[in-house]
């Protein structure tokens, strides 16, 4: 049984860390109509939105569906949709995750913070049905906050309750899954439309950063950098990733989902140029992108995530077989240059960042197990897949790495960089696939040009992925 639930009702920054003014190119105003290509199910009129306002969407990718009594297997996906999927089990194996757990590596005694609108009104009966299914063991305390304000009483039909409640499941239980005795800190934020602001987003940031609430805080929403239409939007809102950086607080964000472009500010249509989210893009934080894992014979490659031209995902997702823009996020900031630790991957970012840092299992040709009860008639098991995926399971790599190191590892970009310089056995490449990505802006196909991904850094899937067993003790920096 899940314990003690309960609810109760911002440093200079880091040296060589900088704003771009015009080097790399000005952004553009707030999510201005022109630049957005809405789908044929989107008629209303994009509305630009101010940054300080702008809304914050769930990340997470449900797949359709009816739900499941028991978890499918894999072959089950394959026979009935087509695609890959796996339960927690195989994502461990995957990342050579068991050998850790022999030596006692864990989680233990270390607090993962997970920020989420709304939250779902069953996930604490929800991870434990989890964890029933699997044998894992309830976190040694799960509690869920509301730290800037009450959150409002959660409606089953409400469609904008219900994708963050989905994203809520995802967050938690893989976290949980990856870490099995790290602690979770739930913080649940109010929310005006279909999300919080980002406003919201940092206020609670800021609270538990400030008391020191847990060692990394898990974010798999997003929003992109052009809700910004000036850099000076955006400085007020960094003050929570400031107070993180000097508390040695680990902040973790999804590079998003629709691959070289963005979902536009309202969550309608995607950017017809190519795009990056923030905060993934801010210099302070690690933003995590996607891969695709490939079972064989019990062992498992990466590939970067792009489902785009999948054809069974698409039917599956839409019915048609119209491309749908679901792959890694990963590109160059047009708000911030180059830090200081990219610079021996400044061949690939020039002199913006670039993202993301790293990248976990995402995609939806291997979509992992979920499960909820917070929607009545969709009680039971269904598959995700994301960014939103690939976030918190990082989340638990860094927590079992604060284990390890004995302290909370704080900005873990540099060292990173530093690992993926010298080539680190536990970093893995990731060198198949792009995040290039196609979609219908009405009768009109547009195709946005991304990267490839290839040895040491990519803007697919940042420095590749890891082999924990090893990775864990290369990032607390200590033997294995």
């Amino acid at each position: 049984m899940v314990q003690s639930v309960h609810k109760v009702g911002v440093a200079a920054l880091a040296a060589g860390i900088t704003v771009l003014a015009t080097a790399v190119g000005a952004v553009t105003a707030a999510a201005r109509s022109s630049d957005v290509a809405l789908g044929p199910a989107a008629s209303a009129r994009l509305t630009a939105s101010a940054g300080l306002a702008a809304e914050v969407r769930p990340g997470a990718i449900r797949l359709p569906g009816a739900a499941r009594v028991a978890p499918p297997t894999t072959a089950d996906c394959e026979q009935g949709q087509s695609i890959a999927c796996y339960t927690p089990d195989q994502v461990r194996a995957a990342y050579q995750l068991p050998a850790l757990y022999a030596r006692g590596v864990t989680g233990k005694g270390v607090t993962i913070v997970i920020e989420d609108s709304y939250g779902s009104p069953t996930i604490a009966s929800d991870l434990a049905t989890f964890d029933r299914q699997f044998g894992y063991p309830a976190p040694p305390l799960f509690s869920v906050i509301m730290p800037i304000g009450k959150v409002a009483k959660f409606n089953a039909h409400n469609a904008n309750m219900t994708g963050w409640a989905w994203e809520t499941s995802m967050d938690v239980e893989y976290a949980h899954a990856l870490a099995p005795e790290a602690s979770i800190l739930l913080a649940e934020t109010p929310a005006t439309g279909g999300g919080s602001t980002e406003r919201q987003v940092m206020q609670t940031e800021e609270y538990m950063v400030n008391h020191r609430l847990g060692a990394v805080l898990s974010q798999s929403f997003s929003g992109t950098e052009a809700e910004f239409s000036r850099e000076a939007q955006l400085q007020p809102l960094r003050a929570g990733i400031l107070d993180a950086y000097s508390h040695h607080v680990t902040i973790l964000a999804a590079s998003g989902d629709a691959g070289a472009s963005a979902a536009a500010a309202n969550g309608r249509g995607y950017y017809t140029r190519r795009e990056v989210n923030w905060q993934a893009s801010d210099p302070l934080v690690t933003g995590v992108g996607g891969t695709e894992l490939i079972e064989s014979g019990g062992s498992y490659i990466s590939v970067a995530w792009n489902d785009t031209y999948d054809v069974a995902v698409d039917e599956n997702w839409s019915g048609t077989k119209e491309p749908i823009p679901h792959a890694t996020g990963g590109g160059r900031s047009a708000l911030f240059a180059r830090p200081s630790y990219q610079n021996g991957v400044k061949s690939v970012t020039g002199a913006s960042r670039g993202v993301p840092d790293i990248a976990m299992s995402a995609a939806c040709n291997g979509a992992v197990a979920v499960y909820t009860s917070f929607q009545p008639g969709k009680v039971g098991w269904s598959e995700g897949c994301g960014t939103s995926e690939a976030t918190p399971e990082f989340a638990g790599i860094v927590a079992l790495a604060d284990q390890v190191a004995g302290r909370w590892l704080g900005l873990i970009n540099p060292t990173l960089y530093k690992l993926v310089a010298e080539h680190a056995p536990g970093l893995v490449n990731v060198t198949s696939g792009d995040n290039t990505v196609s979609f219908y802006g009405g009768a009109k196909r547009y195709t946005i040009a991304g990267y490839h991904a290839r040895k040491g850094y990519s803007l697919v899937t940042g420095v590749g992925t890891i082999n924990a067993s090893l990775f864990v003790y290369e990032l607390a920096g200590k033997k294995a």
